[in-house]
């Protein structure tokens, strides 16, 4: 079964939805426009790169990605299995990172995740099999699905962005906590992966 997955369409009609329901989300949406869509090419060259961003800046994970793929050649689970773990320190990854990506190549060159067949599991269950995988936790398991697989109603819960951004439209006193984060963005389903756009649209904005 085919998931649904957003459109620049479907993505600008989820933004009106949220702009008719939730005036802090309309102001976004009035000021900005529909958010980009940020997509990235479901597979494992997007899963590299969040484990690269995992408490880094985006720019820095950006640069470390690049050189990795230019001394490897092409990013593919077979190529990183051949490199081995200590070449991946070598192009600038922590000892944990690499062991991370080293690990997810391994998985999956392996057959023990098959990331093509996650359109075919329903949500939770694509989430355990990605959540299985050392390195990947929730933050960087809802990042794909909203980014890769660009399902419309995932929340990355743990993104400071969003906490940041949540607390200035909110008028919290302090970057919204997880619990925060879940009560207010339930309003928001059955578009909660619009609203994480539209915020990080007005995260950088204001920034």
């Amino acid at each position: 079964m085919k998931r649904t997955s957003l459109t620049l369409e479907s993505l600008d009609y989820g933004a009106q939805q949220l702009a008719a329901v939730d005036a802090d989300l309309g102001r976004i949406y009035t000021r900005l426009g529909a958010p980009p869509l940020w997509a990235r090419e479901p597979g494992f060259a997007s899963l590299v790169h969040i484990i690269l961003e995992q408490q880094i800046s985006i720019k820095a994970a950006q640069t470390v990605f690049e050189r990795l793929c230019a001394h490897l050649g092409e990013m593919s689970p077979q190529r990183m299995v051949s490199a081995g773990e200590e070449e991946l320190k070598a192009f600038g990854l922590t000892r944990q990172k690499a062991r991370y990506c080293f690990g997810l190549a391994e998985r999956i060159h392996t057959g023990k995740l098959n990331l093509a067949q996650l359109d075919a599991l329903s949500d939770t269950e694509g989430r355990d099999a990605l959540l299985a995988v050392p390195g990947l936790g929730p933050w960087s398991v809802d990042v794909y699905y909203l980014m890769a697989l660009r399902r419309p109603d995932v929340w990355p819960l743990g993104d400071l962005a969003l906490a940041a951004a949540m607390q200035e439209i909110k008028q919290l006193d302090a970057p919204a906590t997880h619990q925060q984060q879940v009560g207010i963005a339930n309003a928001w389903s059955p578009w909660r992966a619009v609203a994480a756009r539209l915020l990080w649209m007005h995260y950088l904005d204001s920034r």
